[in-house]
């Protein structure tokens, strides 16, 4: 690196004054010569981020496969292949494709964050080259060149400007921050947070109002936006709960499967007098048995399904497992700005007398509608020096009310109507004749309006540089001498609460064409606006709602620190640890970051690495994180968490492709609503499981008595299949539909380390695959006493087994809650389908001659086929009583517990 540019990296360019950057930059006021900026543009290349590695098609394949429960099927496929049994491997092998090609397809757009990120960088810049003013492509730019900003600009690279005038930039996407930001050219502290630089202009922001001029220091990915764009590229994405938890079920199932296998292949070799052949046959047999070939697919579509239902609570899911972690975060992080707010400036309140109750403004963002309780003549007179001092324009279009120009003229603007005035008309009947443009370095703006001998001066600017220019105030008889203490109190107390505090004041002049900063003088003092951007409405009822479901919720936002506890008070979150910002979130190692994260919830003035860490710290600490955001400054953490959530309609493209979740309404109370059907599909998959599981256990308990008893098998490996691939979707995947069970946001989150299967369902599984291993096992002995044939033995217990799982189905429907009710018993529409499926698949397999070619089946009597649906009804009430006295045992033991 050479040794400018070395020094260049290392610069503070905040810190330094306009002349000694221009000459850390090497470069002069009339800007660099067409000659060294080539050269420079060599060395440092285009003002561009890199291109993204892609992922290549065989890849993402390849990616479908590495589930250990994936591969044991494939192992099994090409084991009954080798073994000649083309039917059996040809099913397995389907199940895995069909499972690989929705993963495929859901998953189908790569990570393309930095794609969005690149899209906020501007197309063009205006630059002075030579002493003459340019045009330049934005990408053509280098650390050195003169760039000027203008009203509407897109910011093209970071610069640490040299001249503004009246300079305010929108940095909500990177800061967080709602308001405009005044810039400057005066140098700041070395260590300023990012919010606080107001000596430069990121690229990537807008220019709200003013002009300005700054030297580039950093392009590309050198920039801060840049930076953002390094540290997504840096960040892991985590395994969602759901996808850890499938994980360790398919190791410890696949263990069991092959140690059971194992341990029987050899009793059948050694002590059952098998031949080494018929007894690895016999195994593969259970191997089959033992496998729920079913259970990816149907838990594939019970996301899927959940993606769908996910899309009408309008959250439009990116990746399909994230359908699932919702359900299981324990903290939601959440940016303030447009997430948590409307990102919208609102007057809340207006203070015309120092001494008395402010009047308060009611009303949502931009919308001109609002009641004003208070004085309303003096709110009135407060509110036109607002609307005439104002450069900005309210527009309604189909997506509601917006503002062209600075949001707190904005927020001028709309009160100016609900304080009953036409804004048209008093622009029109006060006609601005001069103005002092609003700039940081005197931080008011004044306008003069009126004919000559009846004109009126209007000021509104930063209470502390405009209350020394007044020397009166309105009383309730007139103007009285101004009572500076009083108003110092109330702009304290407004700071205090989190408004940002404008002041008002107007003076009467009939002599004055032009004025200067010597007429804003004399001034009568007309009040004090206090801004804020509010919380929407709905987010405090979500709030409420993730309170009573044990999820914590966190706000990290880059707005000041008063702001934000403000927000946050109105939201109802514990603002007892106050907030901690950004420098000190820098200045503590991890072990106190953990702390940090743990007993805080307010987090202010953060950077993106801060808002990283946090994500960090908080999982390290074993929580399920969901982070929400819709800022370029919200990608990195979105990116990390294990649910990152954006904001689909104020959301940038870099926040929602980094994101898993996009919310469609950028609404925070939309998250409860995807908790609670993350909650229900968890809910819903665990069903399956725990339905789908006594199958396949009872499957192989019989296989395994028939080899300890030395009897044929009762069932065949292809019955086996029949079962569990045809019957057994058809009804487990109706699970996939169930509606929430009552309570399921009054429960606390689950353990993040939790099992998949607890020792609760561990029971239940183990004692429904004994009651279906000895049924059919029972059943099979009684029709061979009778002398019936083996084939036709096997079709009744295939029969047995279909009709278990029917009666199981409305067992396993309720986890929480007894079944045998009104309502368990009649289930809903995709149990009753699935049912009615079954039924007719299975009168197929038992007389359908073609099915009995292919399975070996045969027609069964009416006899038979009602002791089969009696041993069902008498599994369902064995079931529900052990249901019951399970409650009550636990009622018992926590009663004991409490007393």
């Amino acid at each position: 690196m050479p040794p400018q540019d070395a020094a260049n990296a290392t610069a503070l360019w905040h810190a330094l004054d306009a002349e000694q950057a221009l000459a850390q930059a090497d470069v002069g006021p009339d800007g660099l010569s067409q000659s060294e900026a080539a050269l420079r543009l060599q060395r440092h290349g285009p003002n561009r981020l890199p291109e993204p590695p892609g992922r290549s098609l065989l890849a993402r394949l390849r990616g479908q496969f590495e589930n250990l429960l994936i591969l044991v099927l494939v192992a099994a496929g090409a084991i009954t292949a080798l073994l000649g049994h083309w039917t059996d491997s040809g099913v397995i092998l389907a199940v895995v494709i069909l499972n690989a090609a929705i993963g495929f397809w859901q998953e189908g757009r790569a990570e393309n964050a930095l794609a969005g990120v690149r899209r906020l960088l501007s197309e063009t810049a205006s630059v002075r080259r030579e002493g003459r003013r340019d045009s330049i492509h934005a990408a053509e730019l280098v650390p050195g060149d003169i760039v000027l900003l203008e009203p509407g600009d897109r910011v093209p690279a970071d610069l640490r400007l040299i001249e503004a005038r009246g300079l305010r930039t929108q940095e909500a996407a990177l800061t967080g921050e709602s308001a405009a930001v005044d810039k400057g050219i005066d140098p700041v502290a070395p260590d300023a947070s990012l919010g606080d630089r107001r000596s430069v202009a990121f690229s990537g922001t807008l220019v709200a109002a003013g002009r300005g001029t700054g030297v580039v220091f950093a392009t590309g990915s050198r920039s801060e936006i840049g930076r953002i764009g390094a540290l997504l590229g840096g960040v892991e994405t985590t395994a969602t709960p759901l996808l850890r938890q499938i994980d360790r079920f398919a190791r410890r199932l696949t263990t069991v499967i092959l140690g059971v296998c194992l341990l029987v292949f050899g009793y059948a070799v050694g002590f059952g007098g098998y031949s080494r052949e018929d007894a690895f046959l016999a195994m593969v047999g259970m191997a089959v048995a033992a496998i729920p070939e079913g259970l990816p697919a149907v838990i594939t579509i019970a996301l899927a399904l959940g993606v769908q239902r996910m899309a009408a609570r309008r959250a439009i899911v990116r990746r399909l497992p994230a359908v699932e972690t919702l359900g299981a975060v324990t903290v939601i992080c959440t940016d303030k700005t447009g997430t948590l707010t409307l990102n919208e400036m609102v007057v809340r309140r207006v203070v015309t007398d120092p001494v008395a109750a402010a009047a308060q403004i009611g009303g949502e963002g931009y919308a001109p509608f609002g009641k004003v309780e208070g004085d309303q003549a003096a709110v009135t007179a407060l509110a036109r020096t607002g609307l005439l001092c104002n450069d900005a324009h309210l527009r309604e279009d189909g997506s509601g009310w917006r503002i062209e120009g600075d949001p707190m003229e904005g927020a001028l603007l709309a009160l100016a109507v609900k304080a009953g005035l036409d804004a048209e008309a008093e622009r029109a009947a006060h006609h601005r004749r001069h103005e002092i443009p609003f700039d940081a370095a005197w931080s008011y703006m004044a306008v003069l309006v009126g004919e000559a001998d009846e004109a009126m001066l209007h000021v509104k600017g930063a209470p502390d540089r405009l209350l020394p220019h007044c020397t009166k105030q309105v009383g309730p008889s007139g103007p009285a001498p101004i009572d500076h203490a009083a108003w110092a109190g109330r702009i304290e107390a407004l700071a205090a609460s989190g408004y940002r505090v404008l002041a008002f004041a107007t003076k009467p002049t009939s002599d004055l064409r032009e004025i200067g900063h010597a007429d804003v003088t004399g001034l009568t003092l007309l009040g004090l606006a206090g801004f804020i951007d509010p919380a929407r409405p709905e987010a405090v009822s979500a709030a409420a709602d993730c309170h009573r479901a044990g999820i914590a919720v966190k706000m990290i936002t880059g707005d000041h620190a008063l702001t934000a506890l403000a927000v946050a008070q109105e939201l109802g979150l514990d603002t007892r640890g106050g907030a901690v910002t950004g420098r000190e979130i820098e200045a503590a190692d991890d072990t106190e970051l953990r702390r940090m994260a743990r007993d805080t919830n307010v987090f202010a003035r953060a950077a993106p690495e801060h808002k990283l860490r946090l994500v960090k710290a908080l999982q390290a600490e074993a929580h399920v994180v969901a982070m929400t955001g819709d800022g370029v400054n919200d990608a990195p953490a979105l990116k990390r968490a294990d649910a990152g959530i954006a904001m689909g309609i104020k959301g940038t493209e870099a926040a929602k492709e980094a994101a898993r979740v996009v919310l469609t309404d950028d609404n925070f109370a939309s998250i409860v609503a995807a908790v609670r059907e993350g909650r229900t599909i968890h809910d819903n998959i665990r069903k399956v499981i725990a339905w789908n599981l006594p199958t396949n256990g009872g499957e192989a308990l019989v296989i395994i008595l028939a080899i300890l008893i030395g009897l044929p098998l009762p069932i065949t490996p292809i019955q086996i299949l029949w079962i569990n691939m045809v019957t057994a979707v058809a009804l487990g995947l109706t699970l996939a539909f169930e509606p929430p069970e009552q309570g399921v946001m009054r429960r606390p989150p689950r353990r993040p380390g939790a099992a998949l299967l607890d020792g609760e369902m561990i029971w239940r599984v183990v004692l429904v695959s004994v009651l279906f291993g000895l049924a059919v096992f029972g059943l099979s002995a009684w029709i061979a006493s009778r002398g019936e044939s083996l084939a036709y033995a096997r079709t009744l217990s295939v029969d047995l087994l279909v009709v278990m799982e029917i009666f199981y189905l409305f067992s396993v429907r309720y986890l929480h809650m007894a079944s045998m009710t009104r309502t368990g018993l009649l289930g809903t529409r995709a149990v009753w389908f699935g049912v009615a499926l079954a039924i007719a698949a299975q009168l197929l397999f038992t007389y359908a001659p073609p099915l009995q070619a292919v399975f070996g089946s045969q027609p069964v009597t009416f006899a038979d086929g009602v002791v089969v649906f009696g041993i069902g009804v008498t599994l369902l009430l064995v079931l529900e009583a052990e249901k019951l006295l399970r409650r009550r045992w636990a009622g018992l033991r926590s009663r004991a517990a409490q007393g």
